[in-house]
């Protein structure tokens, strides 16, 4: 058959729905409670999460699955199930599959979602990157393994803005459920704090990639370089930099007062914009990676520098360049001395991937669609992303492992590499596996009624509140 010339299996398919429901036997008992076991609730929201196609909001979960609203609603915002307990037990499973447990990298960013006009945990005025400006937003803080294309989200903690630990936010903090001993995090200190309890798993990792707003602190830097743990770290296009090591000193003025303070006595350093033509760069084309259009190719060059902190702390690392067409980007990296520069300019070049971890998210998740207003409830919604994550990757591979694909089929497309299953692929066979129930007259006017229902005790309400006493 024509299916399993591309490693798929007919029986394999029409068997997602069993293969799910084993899959969440295994995580569904971190979810019950001492007085009740709410596991069934659990299989039927991560079941909506993968099937629905949009909003996947509680209540449109609850409807296609036959579960009432209230039960879900307890069960996602107000039960007092781990969802960092859920999430440490996927993130064992996921590192230590035999994929990821050799030669994988982590690698941290934020993700922000428009939350305009709602009251929820963390909301605030901060920056959105989605939409490019200041905007009333909820920002999470996410790290994702990556390995040969495969990539899942294992951690995240939600930042809070500064603004939500000051009095006047302590009825809000309250009825959020924020723990009392939540402290004020930077989304530095949240990324580092994500990475300690990697390590503290004993993860196996080579390497960590972050963006520059992560990049740029050397405060970071310093932790990772102190923790062993091999960085590659994006900076600013003005980041300056010593070409040779610095001499610190104080300067002998032959007039004036005499200098009693240290500082940098060497000459001026250089902005790192300015180093691609330096004539001690060389620059080498390197293939990295295969991708939907091609092979990625770009130029790297690599130089030591060293920097200078404010305290007069002098720091050596390699300064990693990328350039594509026009555009140069620049990296901080502690690699050791005999790293090839193959291997540097591959895991440089892996952040594209927790990108598409975010994006995933979003539109195959659902991540941006459900309105979490308590901390609770935000923590759950987490797992149950990270396991979504996680059953499509797994069944990714293991599909591959045990259907291979006919290599004729490379000869015949005229192609040195044919392309991996989606996630919106596997969805759409466990949507076929599972179809989506259809509503019958009756069901779809029921619902009708209620949603004119809530529109008008909310109508009720706002004129009710705009009247006054």
């Amino acid at each position: 058959m024509e299916i399993e010339r591309w490693g798929l299996n007919l029986g394999e398919i029409e068997d997602l729905g069993h293969r799910l429901r084993e899959f969440w036997h295994v995580y569904g008992v971190y979810t019950q409670t001492k007085t009740r076991d709410t596991r069934e609730y659990g299989y039927h929201y991560l079941n909506g999460i993968l099937r629905i196609e949009k909003e996947r909001t509680i209540a449109a979960i609850s409807r296609t699955e036959g579960v009432p609203y209230q039960n879900m609603h307890h069960y996602i915002s107000e039960s007092p199930w781990s969802g960092p307990k859920v999430i440490k037990q996927a993130r064992t499973e996921i590192v230590w599959h035999p994929h990821f447990e050799t030669g994988s990298m982590l690698l941290g960013d934020e993700s922000a979602d428009d939350r305009s006009g709602k009251v929820l945990v963390g909301v605030g005025r901060q920056y959105n990157g989605r939409q490019g400006k200041v905007d009333i937003s909820q920002v999470g803080v996410f790290l994702s393994i990556v390995k040969d294309g495969k990539h899942n989200w294992i951690d995240g903690e939600l930042y809070l803005p500064e603004e939500w630990f000051d009095e006047d936010h302590q009825e809000l903090r309250q009825k959020t459920g924020l723990p009392e001993d939540r402290q004020f995090q930077t989304k530095l200190q949240l990324f580092w704090q994500m990475l300690q309890r990697a390590q503290a798993e004993d993860i196996p990792f080579a390497a960590v990639g972050c963006d520059g707003l992560y990049g740029r602190s050397f405060w970071l830097r310093q932790k990772m370089d102190q923790a062993g743990i091999e960085f590659y770290a994006d900076v600013p296009a003005n980041t300056k930099v010593y070409l040779s090591e610095p001499k610190i000193g104080i300067p002998q003025n032959k007039r004036g007062r005499k200098a009693t303070e240290q500082r940098v006595l060497s000459p001026l350093p250089h902005r790192i914009d300015d180093l691609p033509v330096h004539p001690s760069v060389l620059w080498q084309t390197l293939t990295i990676r295969p991708t939907e259009r091609g092979w990625l190719k770009a130029g790297f060059a690599r130089i030591p520098v060293w920097t200078v902190q404010d305290d007069l702390t002098v720091t050596k690392q390699w300064l990693l360049m990328r350039k594509e067409g026009k555009k140069y980007s620049y990296t901080f990296s502690n690699a050791s001395a005999d790293t090839p520069l193959q291997v540097m300019a591959l895991r440089k070049s892996q952040r594209y991937f927790i990108e598409r971890d975010n994006q995933d998210a979003k539109s195959e998740f659902g991540w941006d669609e459900i309105q979490t207003t308590s901390y609770n409830a935000w923590q759950h919604q987490l797992a149950f992303t990270v396991l979504a994550q996680w059953f499509i990757n797994q069944t990714r591979l293991d599909w591959e492992q045990k259907h291979l694909r006919d290599p004729d089929l490379l000869a015949e497309y005229e192609v040195d590499r044919l392309p991996a299953l989606s996630v919106a692929n596997v969805r759409e066979l466990l949507r076929a596996a599972l179809p989506l129930p259809t509503l019958s007259p009756l069901e779809a006017a029921s619902l009708v009624v209620q949603h004119l229902d809530n529109r008008t005790r909310s109508r009720k309400s706002r004129v009710l509140n705009r009247s006054g006493p």
